[in-house]
């Protein structure tokens, strides 16, 4: 990232993944656009075999469309029962074309049955920054829970009603946005991508 650059892509298309990483980003200094922005934009397809994969994968899809560095996430719901899946498969668990509702509805089947203690989960998030100057790293986060059995909640998004992290009684679809924010996978290892831009900034490359 140059020092005269300090604009920074978030590449999605989701604009409910992208105003969550914004919220986090907002302090760092930066101003933050999303691919969705930028008319004739699309996102890659996610072929990769691991988390890190596809991050990379979008990010760098993401600088070469726009010039920009650019930010990409891929998270992974990784639930024990499961054997860690649906894991890189999670935003597709229920097909290719599946909405959130038709991923929380095949979940919520998946386990119909299984006890308490056998519902445990983590979302695992990667966070990729590939800068203008064609350097990249990764920063990961995790936030261990269950899944509870019926959802709750109307916010966030994805698994959201369903998951409820260690330590508390309220999924986070029943979190507000900056309630999430303190504690979500997704905010932990953008909180560290901030960190990175800020040292980058700090050094003017």
């Amino acid at each position: 990232m140059t020092a005269h650059s300090a604009k920074i892509l978030v590449a999605t298309m989701n604009r409910d993944k992208a105003a969550e990483i914004a919220a986090v980003l907002g302090g760092s200094g930066v101003e933050i656009v999303c691919l969705a922005d930028f008319p004739g934009a699309m996102a890659p397809e996610e072929t990769g075999a691991t988390l890190e994969d596809n991050a990379l994968l979008k990010a760098r899809a993401g600088r070469a469309a726009t010039g920009l560095t650019a930010l990409a996430d891929d998270t992974g719901l990784e639930v024990d029962a499961l054997d860690g899946a649906p894991g890189v498969f999670s935003s597709r668990f229920a097909g290719e074309n599946a909405t959130y509702a038709d991923n929380c509805r095949l979940l919520a089947e998946r386990l119909r049955g299984v006890p308490p203690a056998g519902r445990g989960a983590r979302f695992r998030c990667v966070v990729a920054l590939a800068f203008d100057d064609g350097s990249e790293t990764t920063v990961d986060g995790t936030v261990a829970g269950r899944i509870i059995e019926t959802a709750r909640g109307q916010g966030g998004f994805g698994y959201d009603p369903l998951f409820e992290p260690d330590g508390g009684r309220l999924t986070y679809a029943e979190m507000s946005l900056e309630e999430k924010n303190r504690l979500s996978h997704r905010a932990v290892a953008v909180r560290k991508a901030a960190a990175v831009l800020a040292k980058r900034l700090q050094e003017g490359g």
